[in-house]
């Protein structure tokens, strides 16, 4: 990050700040479409230390989060199955907007308009340090996967497609 470009505040920057969770934030020109490969890519960081937050649901329309690897796909089966739904699949961005209160690629699980049950991939808890949407499209925050433990309370998975 250059000196001239400073870290946005965003909803999910002040709910970290509030909830005394350390961070480092990371801009990177954000690519339309590019997901996780992009901001690997432009961090100089393995795909799999960065996180996307996605908006599923349920049978019942009730929207949920997960937490994965960049490098891995969900799968809606096996998730369904761990969290005891028919089934799940991802929220249409427009409504994904309206639980979040972000644009999709920027969406955070940080300071959601919404509270949501939020679900975390087992294996990103192994890792040392992680980046995951600042609350912006084309900022990451490094934060500690523990610290995802502590304020969000998700409940840990493993659905993870490679």
């Amino acid at each position: 990050m250059s000196k001239t470009e400073h870290a946005p505040e965003t909803q999910a920057t002040k709910f970290l700040k509030a909830h005394k969770v350390p961070f480092s934030t990371h801009l990177y020109a954000y690519e339309e479409h590019g997901g996780t490969k992009v901001s690997a890519r432009e961090l100089n960081v393995d795909e799999h230390a960065v996180v996307k937050t996605l908006v599923f649901e349920d049978e019942n329309a009730k929207p949920l989060i997960v937490l994965m690897h960049g490098d891995c796909k969900v799968s809606t089966k096996e998730l369904a199955r761990q969290v005891g739904c028919k089934k799940i699949e991802p929220c249409k961005p427009e409504v994904a907007n309206r639980h979040t209160g972000f644009l999709v690629g920027g969406t955070s699980p940080f300071g959601t308009k919404k509270a949501m049950p939020v679900h975390v991939e087992k294996t990103i808890l192994d890792l040392p340090l992680i980046y995951i949407n600042g609350g912006r499209r084309g900022f990451l925050v490094g934060i500690h996967p523990h610290d995802i433990l502590r304020v969000l309370q998700p409940k840990v998975v493993e659905a993870a497609l490679r």
